[in-house]
């Protein structure tokens, strides 16, 4: 018998030694070129829109403010993002998620599962004008309905529902069997089984894809074009009245051929950036404070 001393064996350890060191390497370096471009876009933003990160940015509209004018800001815009982004979430995340519960727990292998599955695949990858577009033909041309922030806010949802969906869908996945049958063993009822004991352990998983589905959908500026309009006034009725947003307030901005207004739509961005990060942190907070607790 050869011993673990063997130079065979010493070889061959050394081999996998070499090949886990690579992989290792390789993967920091894959880390590094992708932090790096992340590092960059943050810092520039930063950089760019602190100059006009005031308090006056946030609590003034353009109404009134030339092209070429100092002053002003986005607090109509953000009101809009806010109230537009709410209204999709109330319409995709309950969708999404019964969506994905059928899916796993009823549905399973079929014929209309796999129906609604590849449809969910297809809006997955569906192009963001085209929601526009098909919300600006229905809801606005063929219903007769006017421009208002709750027609981009449809368009939204229709973005978001495919994301929730796809999220939900691996995380109820993840929940183990065990826990169904031993909920099914004490006479429990199917839908009781999933609202108190699949949804709350799959529910750290679902919030995050929930999140990032809405991050997808609060930068998004082809639909809003197509549905929302643009305005410098405030508008706090989303339902009446063209609304503004704040990629739409960064896309009409930067557009304009003047420094103030570049100003303008670099501390838009910023804004941007700073509710995305707050909303991830309240939703991990609460996501920290739902787990269940292991006894």
């Amino acid at each position: 018998m050869s011993t673990p001393n063997t130079p065979a064996l010493r070889g061959v350890s050394a081999g996998r030694k070499f090949k886990d060191r690579s992989v290792q390497v390789l993967v920091y370096v894959a880390f590094a070129l992708a932090v790096i471009p992340l590092v960059s876009v943050l810092w520039t933003v930063i950089q760019k829109g602190s100059k006009r990160f005031d308090g006056a940015f946030f609590t003034h509209s353009l109404n009134g403010i030339g092209a070429n004018d100092a002053g002003g800001g986005a607090y109509h815009a953000i009101i809009g993002t806010v109230e537009q982004v709410a209204l999709a979430s109330i319409i995709a995340i309950p969708i999404g998620i019964l969506t994905a519960i059928y899916l796993v727990e009823y549905g399973r292998d079929s014929r209309l599962a796999k129906v609604v599955s590849f449809f969910v695949d297809v809006m997955t990858g569906l192009p963001s004008i085209v929601a526009g577009l098909f919300i600006l033909a229905f809801w606005l041309l063929l219903l007769g309905f006017s421009y208002s922030g709750f027609a981009g806010a449809l368009a939204l949802s229709i973005l978001m529902m495919p994301t929730v969906v796809r999220a939900a869908e691996e995380m109820l996945k993840l929940v183990p069997t065990d826990l169904r049958e031993a909920s099914y063993a004490l006479g429990v009822p199917r839908w009781r089984t999933i609202c108190f004991v699949v949804l709350p352990t799959a529910f750290t998983g679902i919030i995050t894809g929930i999140m990032l589905a809405i991050a997808r959908v609060m930068g998004e500026t082809a639909p809003l074009l197509l549905t929302v309009f643009v305005t410098s006034a405030i508008n706090n009725n989303a339902f009446e009245g063209p609304q503004m947003a704040l990629p739409l307030f960064i896309f009409d901005q930067a557009g304009r051929p003047n420094d103030t207004a570049i100003d303008r739509a670099w501390a838009a961005a910023l804004t941007l950036i700073v509710i995305i990060m707050l909303l991830n942190l309240v939703a991990r907070v609460i996501a920290r404070l739902r787990k269940p607790v292991s006894r």
